[in-house]
């Protein structure tokens, strides 16, 4: 299966957002990212949700997660400069980053427990 299969099929999943987004970020990983993240925006400023990986920020991608129009997010990957495979799974998960990162008030590490 491919990537885009494979998140295809995570967001059409009857799935709480934050777990489809997870599954994301670790499906980028599964097919040859070293680190994957989200970063929402909230008050104009970009923060870190779902991750997965091991950082390799010196070979980053982003690219910005567009919802109507209104940039709600950012998807970075690390060691995955295909940036046409990148922006088309920002447009799967644009949706799920609306409420993806409501955790109700738990940092995202003790969200993912």
């Amino acid at each position: 299966m491919t990537l885009l299969e494979t998140v295809s099929r995570l967001v059409e999943a009857d799935a709480d957002a934050d777990d489809v987004l997870r599954g994301v970020v670790g499906a980028l990983v599964d097919n040859g990212a070293a680190w994957s993240g989200i970063f929402f925006v909230e008050d104009d400023e970009l923060v870190l949700g779902p991750h997965a990986g091991t950082p390799a920020a010196s070979e980053r991608t982003v690219v910005p997660v567009l919802y109507e129009g209104t940039h709600v997010a950012d998807l970075a990957v690390d060691r995955c400069g295909d940036r046409e495979t990148l922006a088309r799974v920002a447009d799967l998960v644009a949706i799920q980053c609306l409420v993806g990162w409501d955790t109700g008030g738990v940092p995202w590490d003790d969200a993912e427990s």
